[in-house]
This record gives structure tokens, C-alpha cells and sequence, in this order.
């Protein structure tokens, strides 16, 4: 028995990193598993991948920033699968980094579409589905930076990953009593590309493994899991939670 057997799921940002091994978790543990990004051919190789080990996976390429993706993604899990009842909208960008001052209005709309509206759009259209099925649960991807903790020239990022967590708890609220949760995981440092196009040096990467209590980075599984813990009923009481799997970034002065 898998923790989410007879469950279908839709994840977002699945072409690598962490939605790619939430995805592969998620079909590993039972769930029929909808897997979306813009890179088509990524996400075929990752199908095939889960469908090679016994698993259920269908694909869907698009940009998270349209409603009509949003839409379909939907309709699209429906009517291959059944339903929806868990969705992990991972998909987000570093955006446009530098001095606050400097950052260009199209850049920090632009992180904001990516990072914030594209989640507000997902849920929008995956909660309906959910409620059909009597609940479901959702799951945001935020991040420490800009709740626990601040690094320079991130103004957009942190901005538009913070505001994930009311986000959640708006809609936790809202939809609670109708038995869908909403929870975010708030990572620490991550072994991705998107932290290695940040940390392009052995001194920065040196550096930010210095934050964590744990010092050391983590690995996409190592998220992935405590993802699949909000996803499954093992979670049944837990929503609204801005979730730290951070390697003890926030509580770290060594």
C-alpha cells in the first residue's frame, strides 16, 4: 500500500529539481501523477521514467502564468485520471536579481507572475476539482529567504515567495471546512539548478552551506518527502503552515 494510492496529483515545475523528485515520489506512493513545465521533452523522459517502474504518469507543457494552462492542466488531469485530489504548484524563478533599486518594473512583475499569480491561478482552478472529490490538499513552494532569513538583491524573490504563505493561509481558511488543506514547504538551500546558477562558485556555495545547522545543502528527494507528508492524510490536521525544511537555516548564528 502506497501513502497515496487511488490519489491523482498534479505538479508543477517537474521538469528537475524538486518537482521532478516530488513527481517521481508521488507516482512511487500510488498516485496517478500529472507533471507539468514548459520543457516538453523533460517532461516525456520523466513519464517514461515513472511509467518504466510501474508508475502513472501523463504530461502537460505550458507556462504557469496563463489561466488557460491553468485550466487545462486540470481538465487534463479529469479526464485522464478521474479527479484531482492533491496539487503541488512547485513551478517559481529566481527573477531578476541585483540592487532593489535597479530591478526593472518587468522584472519584478515578472517574478511575481511566475512565483505568486501562477499559484493563485492553480489553485483557483484546482480547488472546484477538489471539492468534487469532498477535499484535497495543496501545496505551495516558498522559500526561508524573506520569511527566516534576507540575502541582498533578492527583493523580487523574496517578495513574491512570501507572499505564497498568506496566500496559503487565505485560502486555508477559506476552504478548510470543506476539507481542503493548504500548506507551504519553505525550503533552506537545495542541490538544483536554480541553486547552482545562484551559487556559481565554491565560495559562495561554501558560504551558504555555512547558514544551515545541518551544514550542508539539501537534496531534491529530501524536499520531496516532506512534500509527500502534506500531500498524504498522514497531514489530516495540518493547514495554513509555512512548513521550514531548511537545515536549521532559521534558528543558525554559527
Amino acid at each position: 500500500m502506497g501513502r497515496l494510492d487511488n490519489k491523482v496529483a498534479i505538479v508543477t515545475g517537474a521538469s528537475s529539481g524538486i518537482g521532478r523528485a516530488t513527481a517521481r515520489l508521488f507516482a512511487a506512493e500510488g498516485a496517478s501523477v500529472v507533471i507539468a513545465a514548459r520543457r516538453e521533452a523533460e517532461l516525456a523522459a520523466l513519464a517514461a521514467e515513472i511509467a518504466e517502474t510501474g508508475g502513472r504518469a501523463a504530461y502537460l507543457a505550458g507556462d504557469v502564468q496563463s489561466e488557460a494552462f491553468a485550466q487545462a492542466l486540470v481538465a487534463f488531469a479529469v479526464s485522464r485520471f478521474g479527479g484531482l485530489d492533491i496539487a503541488y504548484n512547485n513551478a517559481g524563478t529566481l527573477g531578476e536579481m541585483g540592487p532593489t533599486t535597479e530591478i526593472s518594473e518587468a522584472g519584478w512583475n515578472a517574478a511575481l507572475a511566475t512565483n505568486l499569480t501562477s499559484a493563485f491561478l492553480g489553485a483557483k482552478h484546482q480547488i472546484p476539482a477538489m471539492l468534487k472529490r469532498g477535499g484535497g490538499s495543496i501545496i505551495f513552494t516558498s522559500t526561508f529567504v524573506g520569511y527566516s532569513f534576507a540575502f541582498p538583491g533578492t527583493a523580487a524573490y523574496a517578495a513574491s515567495k512570501s507572499g505564497l504563505i498568506g496566500l496559503t493561509q487565505a485560502l486555508a481558511a477559506e476552504y478548510g471546512a470543506q476539507g481542503v488543506r493548504v500548506n507551504a514547504v519553505l525550503p533552506g538551500a537545495v542541490d538544483t539548478e536554480m541553486y547552482r546558477g545562484m551559487n556559481d562558485s565554491h565560495e559562495s556555495q561554501t558560504f551558504v552551506t555555512g547558514l544551515h545547522a545541518l551544514k550542508r545543502v539539501a537534496k531534491p528527494e529530501e524536499l520531496a518527502r516532506a512534500v509527500l507528508y502534506l500531500a498524504s492524510d498522514d497531514a489530516s490536521f495540518v493547514t495554513g503552515t509555512a512548513s521550514l525544511v531548511d537545515g536549521g537555516a532559521s534558528i543558525t548564528r554559527t
